[in-house]
């Protein structure tokens, strides 16, 4: 296929860069350094937290690229220690407090992770909280969430909210019927529910990231596995999905590389970057 010249690449994490063992892809930095000789930025996409993402950005030596956290509610260029905000969305707060209170109400078995800035918040530690915190290698406060909001003012970047299947779908169809203005959710697994500002998506945040660098969408990659990656894969010059992806992701794309077990970042990279030297 005829490719554009490619100028910046956003990829997402889980399942792209990283394989089914949560390990980054061992060709990956070799190629970041050769985006770097180049000056072509790559930039990490995902609904991650801060403290789960500088890591990963510092083991592929990216320097202070730019991270964009939380599926774009936060967007930070830097490093861990070192680091300034170039676009944050916010969870209104109003609408904040009215969703954990209908929650509490008629789901009060439902995991509440809260995410501020670098902070994560739950209301208590349960079985889902520790799965999330071995994936991530985070650790949370424990805090009542619902007496936080009341009492003081806290940036929200997201809500993620977690039991099983049958209990989040349908706490999925019920938090519709609430019509909120601002605030919009989506299932980014079966058992997944995360609520963010409206204005949120990876769409948007290519978009910004983009005109951070003053490039031209046309001359941008996007690469990525899940239902959340389309409209940044159908936004880029060039949507690349692992070939792990389902179905409906892989027909949004321009193209379709090898999975996340089988290097297939690095492959997207070498076959579209470096297309001129092979």
């Amino acid at each position: 296929m005829n490719s554009p010249e490619i100028q910046l690449v956003m990829s997402d994490i889980d399942g792209t860069i990283l394989n089914d063992q949560h390990f980054v892809d061992e060709k990956l930095s070799k190629n970041i350094q050769r985006l770097k000789e180049r000056k072509i930025p790559f930039v990490l996409a995902s609904a991650r937290s801060p403290l789960g993402m500088f890591p990963l950005a510092e083991k592929l030596v990216l320097g202070s690229n730019p991270i964009v956290c939380y599926n774009g509610a936060l967007i930070l260029e830097g490093t861990k220690n070192s680091h300034r905000i170039i676009k944050e969305h916010l969870v209104e707060q109003e609408e904040a407090k009215w969703v954990l209170e209908e929650i509490k109400k008629y789901f009060p078995q439902v995991s509440i992770n809260l995410y501020s800035g670098k902070q994560w918040l739950v209301d208590k530690r349960d079985k889902w909280v520790d799965i999330e915190a071995a994936i991530t290698n985070e650790t949370p406060r424990e805090q009542n969430l619902q007496t936080l909001l009341l009492e003081e003012y806290i940036p929200v970047h997201k809500l993620l909210l977690v039991e099983e299947t049958e209990v989040i779908q349908a706490l999925y169809k019920f938090l519709q019927k609430l019509e909120l203005k601002n605030s919009s959710f989506y299932l980014s697994k079966d058992n997944y529910l995360e609520l963010t500002s409206k204005k949120v998506s990876k769409e948007r945040a290519l978009n910004e990231i983009a005109k951070h660098y003053g490039v031209s969408l046309a001359h941008t990659m996007a690469i990525g596995d899940n239902f959340n990656d389309i409209p940044m894969l159908a936004l880029a010059g060039l949507g690349v999905a692992m070939s792990n992806a389902p179905q409906k992701v892989k027909e949004s794309a321009n193209a379709v590389t090898y999975s996340n077990n089988e290097h297939g970042v690095s492959q997207a990279i070498e076959n579209y970057v470096f297309k001129d030297t092979y």
